[in-house]
């Protein structure tokens, strides 16, 4: 049994005011969980504050023990938001706790959640984004912590939130450029964010996205999360896959070391040291040449037989059900 990390509250005078209600009262479940005895304490007495609605500072204490044993306990955090409302306490004393429990928890929903309601009451997001940033160093394709960032900017949409997010990005590509969750954030700041441009400055920043993507899949041909961006470049600018076929095509032949290294900013090619051919850009070409039908059908589905029988052959049926789809629609 572990050793409780503080007195039980059933052994503290300031707290025999409190009938604290046990869990499982008059029920015995076919499978009960063996909580600590530290652990059902805290929660009786935490049930019996609940039925009595006190709201009070030592609540908070009650609360914030409870969360450390149990920091998915929902209805303690709910509870301790109507507390804290409802006795004014000092939300910037708030956050900082939040801080700390927020890096210590970063895969527990319910310590964003609760940071964001308090965020909301206070319209304060100047310090945040420099919290998820030293957050995201414990973990830097944390699902909430990334989700967190993209709140805070599009919640208070404030053109000054928004201005460092590229800076920021290219921090952490020099760090991981295969970190997918900073590549989806790329594509959330530039084309899904607060901020519009005109016409010709999308045309500017569509060429920009299009020449940053290129120029990492040479650095890392063999990286997914770079080929997924180029297609939701072209796909969300209702641009065809065909626009970028001179740059695709080299990677998806094998490595040529005789190979004369060329110069071409609009489309760089891949390294003498690539792994090549590389799958992603083998599918790639075989979706623009699906996409121009006719003859090209059969130029698609040998580079989808390649990919069954030789370069992706973990998803073998799936290729085998690309060219089955194909021909079914050529004979149509």
């Amino acid at each position: 049994m572990a050793k409780p990390t503080k007195p039980l509250y059933s052994s503290l005078d300031e707290w025999v005011d409190v009938q604290p209600l046990e869990q499982y009262e008059k029920v015995n479940p076919l499978a009960p969980i063996f909580y600590t005895d530290e652990y059902k304490d805290a929660t009786s007495y935490f049930r019996g504050i609940v039925k009595s609605g006190e709201m009070s500072p030592r609540v908070l204490d009650l609360t914030e023990h409870i969360i450390r044993l149990n920091p998915a306990h929902y209805t303690a955090w709910q509870y301790r938001y109507r507390t804290l409302m409802s006795i004014k306490a000092p939300l910037d004393v708030e956050l900082k706790l939040m801080d700390e429990l927020a890096v210590k928890y970063l895969k527990t929903y319910q310590v964003w959640h609760h940071r964001r309601l308090i965020l909301t009451e206070t319209r304060d997001p100047q310090r945040e984004l420099a919290f998820v940033e030293e957050s995201l160093r414990e973990d830097t394709k944390n699902y909430h912590t990334w989700s967190h960032r993209q709140w805070v900017l599009s919640h208070f949409n404030d053109i000054d939130l928004w201005r460092g997010e590229l800076d920021f990005l290219d921090t952490m590509f020099n760090q991981d450029i295969r970190n997918n969750s900073a590549w989806h954030h790329r594509f959330f700041v530039v084309f899904q964010s607060g901020v519009r441009e005109g016409e010709e400055d999308r045309e500017r920043v569509v060429r920009r996205e299009l020449t940053f993507t290129k120029q990492n899949i040479s650095f890392a041909p063999n990286n997914p999360s770079a080929w997924n961006y180029l297609r939701g470049v072209l796909e969300f600018n209702k641009l065809p896959f065909s626009t970028v076929t001179t740059f695709v095509f080299p990677y998806t032949q094998p490595t040529d070391p005789e190979a004369v290294d060329l110069v071409d900013l609009d489309n760089p090619p891949p390294s003498k040291q690539a792994e090549l051919p590389c799958p992603a850009a083998i599918e790639f070409l075989a979706d623009i040449y699906e996409s121009e039908g006719g003859e090209s059908l059969l130029k698609a589905n040998q580079l989808w037989k390649s990919l069954a029988d030789e370069h992706d052959t973990m998803r073998k049926r799936y290729w085998e059900y690309r060219i089955k789809e194909s021909l079914q629609k050529g004979s149509t």
